[in-house]
This record gives C-alpha cells, sequence and structure tokens, in this order.
C-alpha cells in the first residue's frame, strides 16, 4: 500500500512548454500560418507576372514592385530636401533683406513642388477621415432615433433603401455640380476636388452605421428596458446608461463598415474629381504609361490595402476600449 500511495502522490516535472514558453509555443501557429499564406501569395504572383506580357511590358513582380517602393521613398526624400532648402534660401534673402531696410515685411512663399506619393497617402487620409465623421455625425443619431421610434424608422427606411445601393460613381457628377455652385469663394479655405471627395465619402459610407446602429439599439434586452423604467431615468440618463452602452457593438460594426467602404469609394473620386490622393496617384501613373508604371501601381495597391486593414485594426481597438462587453467585440 506504501509503495502505491508513493506511485500515487508522484509529481510529475513540469513540462518544457508550460508557462511562458508555452504561451508562445501555442501562440506560434497563429503566426506561422498567415506566414505561410503570404509567401504562398508572393510565389503565385511571382509565377504568374513572369506569364503577363502587356503593352507596358511584363507584369510587375514582388521585386519590382519592392524596387519601386524604394524609389518613391528616395523621391520623398528628395522632395523634402528640395523644400528645406527652398526655405533656408527664403529666410536668407529676408534676412538681409531686412539688414538694409528695417522696414521691410519679410513674406514666405510657399514651396509648389508636385506632391510625393507619401504626400498623398496624407491626404486621402485626411480626406477620409473629413468624410467618415461626418457620416458618423449623421448616421448615429439618425440611427438611435430609428432604433428607438418604429414611426421614424417607417419614415426614414424607404430613403435608405432608394439611396444605399447608389454607386459614387453615380453620386460625383451631382456633388460635383452641387459644390461647384454653393461653395464659391476668393480665398476658399479647401479646395473644391477635397469638398467634392469628402462629401461623396460621407454619402457612400452614412448607410452601414445608420443601419446598424438602428439595429443595435431596436434589439435591447427588454430587461434593460424595464430597469430604465423601474428607477425613472430621465431621457438623458436612459440614452446615455442603457441605450449607447448596450448598442455599442452594432455601432461599431456599422463604423467599421462604413470605414471601409469610404476607404474604397475614396480612391475612385479621387480618380474622376483629380483630388491630389492615392486615386489621383495611380490614375496619373496609369496616363503616364512608362516602364515603371505598373510597379507603382502595385505599390499604391498593396498600401491601399494595408491602410484598410490599420484603420480597421484601429477602430477595432477604439470598440475594444470603449465597449464594456469585450466577448461582443468581433475580430
Amino acid at each position: 500500500m506504501s509503495k502505491m500511495a508513493n506511485i500515487l502522490s508522484f509529481s510529475p516535472a513540469k513540462s518544457p512548454m508550460s508557462g511562458p514558453m508555452g504561451a508562445v509555443y501555442s501562440r506560434a501557429p497563429a503566426l506561422l500560418l498567415p506566414l505561410i499564406g503570404l509567401l504562398m501569395f508572393l510565389a503565385v504572383w511571382n509565377g504568374v507576372a513572369k506569364s503577363i506580357d502587356t503593352s507596358l511590358g511584363q507584369f510587375p513582380g514582388p521585386a519590382q514592385v519592392w524596387e519601386q517602393a524604394g524609389s518613391l521613398i528616395t523621391e520623398h526624400g528628395a522632395q523634402r530636401d528640395s523644400a528645406d532648402a527652398f526655405y533656408t534660401r527664403q529666410e536668407e534673402r529676408n534676412a538681409a533683406r531686412v539688414a538694409q531696410d528695417p522696414t521691410y515685411e519679410p513674406k514666405i512663399r510657399e514651396f509648389t513642388g508636385a506632391p510625393t506619393f507619401f504626400d498623398q497617402i496624407w491626404t486621402s487620409l485626411y480626406t477620409v477621415m473629413v468624410g467618415f465623421i461626418i457620416a458618423s455625425v449623421i448616421a448615429v443619431p439618425v440611427g438611435i432615433l430609428c432604433g428607438l421610434s418604429k414611426s421614424a424608422y417607417a419614415a426614414i427606411n424607404p430613403l435608405i433603401q432608394l439611396f444605399k445601393p447608389v454607386s459614387p460613381l453615380a453620386w460625383l457628377p451631382l456633388v460635383t455640380m452641387v459644390v461647384s455652385a454653393l461653395y464659391v469663394s476668393d480665398d476658399p479655405t479647401f479646395s473644391k476636388s477635397f469638398v467634392t471627395s469628402a462629401l461623396t465619402v460621407s454619402l457612400c459610407c452614412l448607410w452601414p452605421t445608420l443601419i446598424n446602429t438602428a439595429v443595435g439599439v431596436s434589439a435591447i434586452d427588454t430587461d434593460l428596458l424595464n430597469v430604465s423604467k423601474v428607477l425613472r431615468l430621465t431621457p438623458t440618463s436612459h440614452l446615455t446608461k442603457i441605450i449607447l452602452p448596450s448598442s455599442i457593438p452594432m455601432i461599431f460594426t456599422g463604423l467599421r463598415l462604413s470605414l471601409g467602404i469610404g476607404w474604397m469609394v475614396l480612391i475612385a473620386a479621387e480618380m474622376l474629381a483629380q483630388n491630389p490622393g492615392l486615386g489621383k496617384f495611380v490614375w496619373d501613373e496609369f496616363q503616364n504609361g512608362s516602364s515603371e508604371s505598373l510597379a507603382r501601381i502595385m505599390v499604391a495597391v498593396l498600401t491601399i490595402g494595408a491602410i484598410g486593414f490599420i484603420l480597421d485594426r484601429i477602430m477595432l481597438s477604439v470598440q475594444r476600449a470603449v465597449s464594456w462587453d469585450k466577448s461582443s467585440v468581433l475580430r
């Protein structure tokens, strides 16, 4: 019996895969599988590219795209150096002029060099965020109203179903003409092309947030609504304590969808409105027709995809930060 007790009470040695190393080992497949998928994509891309000949030459493979990405970085650095030198010359000239004539008021002219690839990335991000914020400010309150009131939903739903499928290519000419007619100024704060692109983005990314917000509000558990009635919460407290916390997952689902749609719409809007940005960069390279244009367009395509992924992850992080129910956050 004593031997049997010793056998039963034997404690096995700790596995080398337990503890922090075990956590790393368990996460290895999650990191390895995306890497394998990426390598397979690059291999297929490289193989298929060699068999495609276009009017501008062979379709670019990963190596050519990587080379052009380096060229765009180099061009950006050279442009920044030129801008710095331009402003330095102005400062030196103005200092010399002031030394001769103390009453002289120095003037600084803006650098007029062509925007680089990274400048156009920033322009696209700024445009899509302005359009997305305008759409969100409208969609969330209207969605809450539709979710709380069946009458409001019945009145607004036909408009949602009518305008939701409209392509940005159909909105763009109308928005362009309206902006040209109403946005008239001798010294405009924003260019008309920027306003046109931002409003087109707003019109197209309005609907997912509105619909998901309305669904989220209307699907709130009746027990929570009864608690609000028992506690006799004021309308403001009812909105902030019950409605918004309970509908946050659906609201952010709509926001994530709207941001993704807005980012896609922006590229087409920039192409047609000729607003500086990634869309115009793609169009200009297509019109350029050089042997490097296809590779540069592929750099822009991959950049657009990467930025879209990053924007979605940022929205997901914000949702996790503000949501009380972490398990409801979709990945």
